[in-house]
């Protein structure tokens, strides 16, 4: 019998990607979870609606909001039912109806104080209410305390889980992505930027980044900091009591009768050995024997400040209270906790000599960021005059700098935040005549504070009552403060927004809490993320506020501009670069020049040089930033190449070698450059020698010359030659093995139904790049099969970390030579042993002289260690692998 009256139905055509994922709705209901992730402008909440009423069930519809669990019933009013009485409609968790909207928070708040915090108790509730369809709203903003209730109600009876999100939160901890996934279930259709740009629901867009650099206190604080690092390491490495603890430990000293505890720690016992060959003790062979190693000459990594956070974590955290009770070791290991405390290397129960938390406080809201803001606004203001509606987002009001005056020096505001991004602002629009922005353009809108000149306060009054706010001059300025009366809060946020669609105000500086998520301006044409606070789900919603359609401004195209700190006493540019640039993995977007393409990632702007030439990077960031036809024109182009979106897994090379290192290690085929080179020599210096020596040929005989020049060129080649035999028979050809590994996925996942063979024609494709990567990706797979297809990839290729089986790849002669390769069995076929053996016997089809190990038995737990050991001393082979998803 039908829950929903058949009354409810969509009125209008469905986009294209979304008439996609309801022709496979059967399919992707096969798991019993509906996952779908789009960005901020696809239609996610109709989507939602639909899947409702597909399965026509009782249904508990969760939201992060309010406002947003608002939005569900007036989508459903606006899109699927005329009559409001047709569908019996709950906003009250307690009462469940036909469809009830509720919060997160109250669901929270209904199991801790109605339920009593007992699963049991919350099951036995909604089974007797009938609720069997859950959706989760906005998915990505699950907090701590609200997974208990969620994974208890995934235990209803016959339930069906919906999620829908912008961005998985993949930036957190690995096994808060994995509560994550474990949750919601793997994704089973994603729409791409790109498919809305096509559609027109979103306007074409780039992402940019200005680059600054931390003025002279900061510099010398850095510098001072990472000299107390090494300080503290070298320290250490002479610290003979330390030592000497080391030593005495049992995993080194009592080493055969603890292997069952070295095996469940493998971490830390590498640590141990790490540690102390670096202190220059020779570590004896039956050590590393122990690790599955053998011969007299071992190779160890060597110790960085990773190394040593392992090895101090475990006796200064994880085993604290075991070592606090020896009153010999007791004043070592304070000694050691005072060292980091003061340098600020141990906080909340965790060691960092990495020093990225301190450092990163220190870049991300570096005042230095305060002048990029302001030359992004000068250059935006200079190219769109009247055009320009910009917004700086930032995470912290600062009102302390309100009464910042004109004869007070600029370099007074030294933090980062919404009052200092204004008066900075203000200040150069004062001083500079050629700064196009005009002063009463300016404007302020906050939670709790809002600032705009004193000519535009009429303008306010005549969209809300002078009645509903107060104003007072801001001191010393012609700009005044807005404060709303209780009433007037709720209009304030739209009257000035009014202004700002209009252009009376044409710059707003806010924080990311009120215009970040649910604010729509679609007049929004320039975004600055003044932001550090957060993950990059907040970044791509905040980004969501620039690229939605104008319908004003047909032609609209959004620059996104994000700022960043250089450290120059990083190689890479240091922490706060570091950041933001996983964070572009969020966004999906146009490449900055030559062939257009869309990606994510930050590799589609180029940022070939040296992040330390901070200058070079701005000039052509902003020279790029002021051609907003040639942004439309290359998406236009680049949307015409391609149909879908699609995962694949990019493969790489360490940036610390050479193009020309990373090529041959690459390929890792070193055996066809030592022959290039020899039949080089052969076709020109053979030739020149026959010639100079003829004499010779003529009286001494030809098969003498013979044997003088094979002896000369063994000579000059066997050693390039054994090594190169060497490198090849320890390798083999990395491209080739990885087609062959991609294969045996492709074939056991069909084996095991997780590909879908009906009608389709599945194809692993692999790309080689000019500069040495590669890709690897399933063409004729759905959205589902492509992304489990690349994290299972992933998971083969990544160091060793704790598989329950392992596959041991090396043949006869490799064997003998000691060179075995390692590889992690997927977690989805690991976790039974028939089923570890069919993805094994895929394996084998496709690579021979493999051998599958169990590895939580004692000698699988050897060479399982065994295993981690080789990939830490595997400099040689420094391949990265990272999931990257493009427009094909």
């Amino acid at each position: 019998m039908s829950v929903l009256s058949q009354h409810f139905n969509f009125i209008y055509p469905w986009r294209s990607y979304q008439e996609r994922f309801l022709t496979g709705f059967d399919t992707h209901l096969e798991d019993d979870h509906l996952h779908v992730v789009a960005p901020p402008g696809s239609g996610k909440t109709v989507l939602g609606l639909e899947m409702v009423n597909r399965l026509d069930q009782k249904t508990l519809i969760l939201s992060p909001t309010l406002t947003i669990r608002n939005q569900w019933n007036e989508r459903m009013l606006e899109c699927f039912v005329k009559d409001p009485n047709a569908i019996s409609v709950s906003f009250d968790i307690k009462n469940p109806s036909t469809l009830t909207f509720s919060t997160y928070q109250s669901l929270h708040s209904f199991f801790r104080n109605d339920m009593e915090s007992t699963s049991e108790k919350i099951i036995e509730f909604f089974t007797e209410q009938g609720v069997s369809v859950l959706v989760m709203d906005e998915a990505h903003h699950l907090k701590n305390e609200w997974w208990k209730p969620l994974f208890s109600l995934k235990k209803l009876p016959n339930c069906t889980l919906i999620s829908l999100t912008a961005t998985p939160p993949y930036d957190s901890e690995t096994s808060e992505i994995k509560k994550y996934f474990d949750l919601c279930g793997p994704i089973d259709m994603e729409i791409g930027v790109p498919e809305l740009v096509k559609e027109g629901n979103l306007c074409p867009h780039q992402d940019y980044i200005y680059f600054s650099q931390p003025d002279q206190e900061q510099i010398r604080y850095i510098i001072a900091y990472r000299e107390q690092l090494n300080s503290f390491a070298n320290d250490l490495k002479a610290n003979e009591a330390f030592i000497s603890f080391i030593k005495e430990h049992p995993f080194y000293a009592q080493t055969e009768s603890v292997l069952e505890a070295i095996y469940n720690n493998p971490a830390f016992y590498s640590s141990l050995l790490i540690f102390l060959n670096a202190v220059g003790l020779e570590i004896p062979k039956e050590k590393t024997e122990f690790l599955g190693i053998e011969g007299d000459k071992v190779t160890f990594p060597s110790l960085t400040y990773e190394w040593m956070e392992t090895l101090l974590q475990y006796f200064l955290i994880e085993n604290r209270d075991i070592y606090s009770e020896n009153e010999n070791l007791e004043p070592l290991l304070i000694s050691i906790e005072r060292q980091l405390k003061k340098i600020g290397a141990l906080d909340h129960k965790r060691i960092n000599l990495t020093g990225e938390n301190k450092l990163y406080r220190s870049l991300s809201q570096s005042p230095t960021k305060l002048k990029s803001i302001v030359e992004i606004t000068k250059l935006e203001s200079g190219a769109l005059e009247d055009d320009l509606r910009m917004v700086v987002l930032s995470d912290y009001i600062r009102k302390e700098f309100l009464d910042f005056n004109h004869r007070s020096d600029l370099s007074e505001i030294n933090k980062l935040g919404v009052i200092p991004i204004f008066q900075y602002l203000r200040r150069t629009i004062a001083v500079d005549p050629s700064f196009k922005l005009k002063k009463e353009k300016l404007g302020v809108l906050t939670g709790s504070l809002i600032v705009i000149h004193n000519s535009l306060v009429d303008d306010l009054s005549r969209r809300i009552s002078s009645e509903a706010f107060n104003q007072e001059i801001l001191w010393d300025s012609e700009y005044v403060l807005i404060k709303p009366t209780n009433t007037g809060k709720k209009e304030m946020v739209s009257a000035i927004t009014y202004l700002f669609e209009t252009g009376a105000i044409q710059v707003l500086v806010g924080t990311k809490s009120l215009l970040g998520e649910g604010w729509d301006a679609p007049a929004v044409n320039t975004l600055i993320l003044a932001s550090f606070v957060g993950s990059f789900v907040m970044s791509n919603q905040m980004r969501g506020r620039a690229i939605r359609v104008n319908p004003k401004k047909p032609n609209k195209v959004a620059n996104i501009w994000h700022i960043a700190c250089v450290d120059p006493t990083s190689a890479h540019g240091g922490v706060d670069v570091a950041i933001l640039m996983r964070r572009f993995d969020a966004f999906c977007g146009i490449s900055l020049e030559d062939k257009p393409y869309i990606e994510n990632g930050a590799d589609r702007l180029g940022l070939r040089t040296q992040v330390e030439n901070v200058n070079v990077l701005n000039t052509k960031m902003t020279t790029l930033a002021v051609q907003r036809n040639t942004t439309a024109k290359r998406w236009k182009d680049a949307i015409e190449k391609g149909t879908m979106l699609v995962r694949e897994l990019k493969l790489d090379y360490k940036e610390t070698k050479t193009f020309k290192q990373q090529k041959k290690i690459y390929y890792l085929d070193a055996v066809k450059y030592a022959f290039m080179e020899l039949g080089a020599i052969l076709m020109i210096t053979l030739p020149e020698l026959l010639l100079k020596n003829l004499g010779a040929l003529l009286s001494r005989g030809l098969l003498y010359f013979f044997y003088a020049m094979v002896s000369a060129i063994a000579m000059l080649f066997l050693p390039k030659t054994v090594k190169a035999i060497l490198l090849y028979l320890k390798f083999g050809r990395k491209d080739k093995a990885l087609i062959k590994i991609a294969r045996a996925i492709q074939k056991a996942m069909q084996a095991k139904g997780m590909i879908d063979t009906t009608d389709k024609k599945i194809t692993v494709v692999t790309e080689k790049f000019d500069d040495g990567s590669i890709s690897i990706y399933l063409t004729g797979a759905s959205a589902k099969e492509g992304l489990q297809f690349v994290d299972f990839l992933q998971q083969i290729i990544a160091p060793v970390e704790n598989p329950r089986y392992l596959i041991a790849q090396s043949g006869w002669l490799r064997k003998k030579l000691k060179f075995v390769n390692y590889y992690s069995v997927p977690e989805v076929f690991g976790e039974r042993k028939n089923e570890a053996e069919l993805f094994f016997k895929h394996w084998t089809n496709h690579s021979k002289n493999s051998e599958l190990v169990y590895t939580r038995r004692l000698e699988g737990r050897k060479l399982l260690l065994k295993a981690r050991f080789h990939s830490y001393q595997k400099d040689d082979n420094n391949l990265t692998s990272k999931k990257a998803l493009l427009w094909k």
